[in-house]
């Protein structure tokens, strides 16, 4: 389980990796778009955005539903979830690292006064 998790996190990690798959994911996160729409910001082609898509999907970061053939994308918010779980385990590392440090610059200020 836990190698799946790692193995799930780093081809996140490698999906976000690049600025126009943060991009697209943004995009996505405001409403599903067609491949078409996910294109239209950037200046390359619809096969290039096509294979950053295919990045995403191995990512499980997006879902793809054809419909004739027109190809929506739409984001899949629990694998965002997993990288938010990641950070908020670092959070909680730093905060109980720093607390420490805080109260002990409050007593020696405290001191100076």
């Amino acid at each position: 389980m836990v190698n799946q998790y790692q193995d799930n996190l780093n081809e996140i990690f490698h999906a976000l990796s690049d600025p126009t798959r943060r991009e697209i994911v943004y995009m996505m996160a405001q409403k599903e778009r067609t491949v078409s729409e996910l294109a239209e910001p950037f200046d390359m082609s619809l096969a290039a955005i096509s294979k950053h898509i295919k990045v995403l999907e191995r990512a499980n970061l997006v879902e793809r539903n054809v419909r004739g053939r027109t190809h929506i994308c739409r984001l899949n918010a629990v694998s965002l979830s997993q990288v938010s779980e990641w950070l908020r385990f670092y959070e909680r590392f730093w905060s109980n690292r720093f607390d420490p440090l805080e109260k002990e610059l409050i007593k020696a200020q405290k001191k100076e006064h």
